[in-house]
C-alpha cells in the first residue's frame, strides 16, 4: 500500500492540473480576447465567466498544495527552477482578479483601464504557464535554444487558451459576439496544433527513456491511436465551428485531455524528467496517508461546488451574471 501512495498522489496532482488548465484556461482565454470586442460585448464576455472563475482557480491551489506536501523534493526543484515565471503568473492572476472586481464599479476611462488590465493579467498568466511547461518538458536544460523553445510553447499554450475561451463564448453567447468567437477559435486551433507538436517533439529529444517508450516496436503501433485521436478532435472542432454551439468546446477539451494523457505517459515515472522519479521525490508514507485523508475530505466539496455552479448557471450568459 505504501508503494502505491506516490502513484495515487501523482494521479491526484495530474487531475488537479488538468482540471485547472481546462477550467481556468477558458476564462484566461476569454480575458485575452477582450481587446477584440466592443464595450457591450466585453461586459457579456465577463458575464459568461463571472459565476465560475473563482472556483476554477481552486484547482491550481489544490495541485500546488499536493505537490508541496506529497513530493517536497520535486516541489523545491520545480519551483526553484521556475521562480521567475511562477512570480509572473501570480502577478498576472492577482492583476486580473483585482481588475475583474473593480471594472464593475468604474466608469469612463477608468473602466477601460481595468478592462485593459484584465486582458494584461490574463495574457501574462497564460504566457507564464506556457513558459513553465516549455521549461518543464525539457528538464530545465540550459541554453538559449531551450529558453526560445519555452517562449514559443508559452505563446502556443496562450493560443490554446484562446481556443478554449473562444469555444466557451460560442457555447455561452449568441449573435455578433458568437460570430466573432468562431473567427477567434479558427486562429486558436493553429496555435494549439503548434503547441502539441512542439511538446511532442521536445520530450523524446531530451529523454532517451521517453524516446524508447514512444518509438519502440510494436508499442508505437498501439500508441499511434493517441496522436490520431488528437488530430481527429482538432478536425472535429474545425468542422463544427458555425454548425454547433456545444461541439467546439467539447472538442477543444478533448484536445487538451488527449495531449495531457500523452504528456503523462511520456513523463512517467518521473516527476522531474530524467532526474527524480515519483518514489524518489515522495514524502514519508505516514505523511502521505495523513494528507490523503484530508484530500478525501476536501475533494468532494470542490467537485460538488464546481458541478453545482455549472448546473445553476448553465445556458446562455446574460449581462447580470458578472455581478
Amino acid at each position: 500500500m505504501s508503494e502505491q501512495l506516490p502513484l495515487v498522489f501523482a494521479a491526484l496532482i495530474g487531475l488537479a492540473v488538468l482540471a485547472y488548465v481546462i477550467l481556468d484556461g477558458y476564462d484566461l482565454g476569454v480575458g485575452m480576447l477582450m481587446v477584440g470586442a466592443e464595450r457591450a460585448e466585453q461586459d457579456l464576455m465577463v458575464a459568461s465567466i463571472g459565476p465560475f472563475w473563482d472556483a476554477n482557480e481552486t484547482w491550481l491551489v489544490l495541485g500546488i498544495g499536493l505537490l508541496l506536501v506529497a513530493f517536497p523534493v520535486a516541489h523545491g526543484v520545480i519551483l526553484g527552477a521556475l521562480y521567475l515565471p511562477v512570480a509572473a503568473m501570480l502577478v498576472g492572476l492577482m492583476l486580473r482578479g483585482v481588475a475583474f472586481e473593480l471594472r464593475v464599479k468604474a466608469e469612463g476611462w477608468q473602466r477601460e483601464l481595468w478592462n485593459w488590465l484584465f486582458w494584461a493579467g490574463s495574457t501574462l498568466a497564460s504566457l507564464a504557464q506556457g513558459f513553465m511547461l516549455g521549461r518543464y518538458v525539457t528538464g530545465f536544460e540550459r541554453g538559449a535554444e531551450y529558453w526560445l523553445f519555452a517562449a514559443v510553447v508559452g505563446a502556443s499554450l496562450s493560443g490554446g487558451y484562446v481556443l478554449l475561451g473562444a469555444t466557451w463564448l460560442i457555447l455561452r453567447t449568441e449573435g455578433a459576439l458568437q460570430q466573432k468567437a468562431i473567427g477567434w477559435a479558427r486562429g486558436g486551433l493553429w496555435w494549439v496544433a503548434l503547441g502539441v507538436v512542439l511538446v511532442s517533439i521536445a520530450t523524446p529529444l531530451v529523454s532517451e527513456s521517453v524516446r524508447e517508450r514512444w518509438f519502440s516496436y510494436p508499442r508505437m503501433l498501439y500508441l499511434s491511436a493517441l496522436p490520431l485521436a488528437t488530430a481527429a478532435a482538432w478536425w472535429w472542432v474545425r468542422r463544427s465551428l458555425g454548425r454547433s454551439d456545444g461541439q467546439p468546446f467539447a472538442g477543444a477539451v478533448a484536445i487538451f485531455v488527449l495531449a495531457f494523457l500523452g504528456l503523462a505517459y511520456s513523463l512517467y515515472p518521473y516527476v522531474v524528467i530524467e532526474r527524480l522519479t515519483i518514489w524518489q521525490a515522495a514524502a514519508d508514507p505516514s505523511a502521505l496517508k495523513f494528507v490523503l485523508a484530508g484530500a478525501a475530505l476536501v475533494l468532494p466539496f470542490i467537485v460538488g461546488y464546481t458541478a453545482w455552479s455549472y448546473r445553476i448557471f448553465r445556458g446562455k450568459a446574460s449581462a447580470t451574471d458578472a455581478y
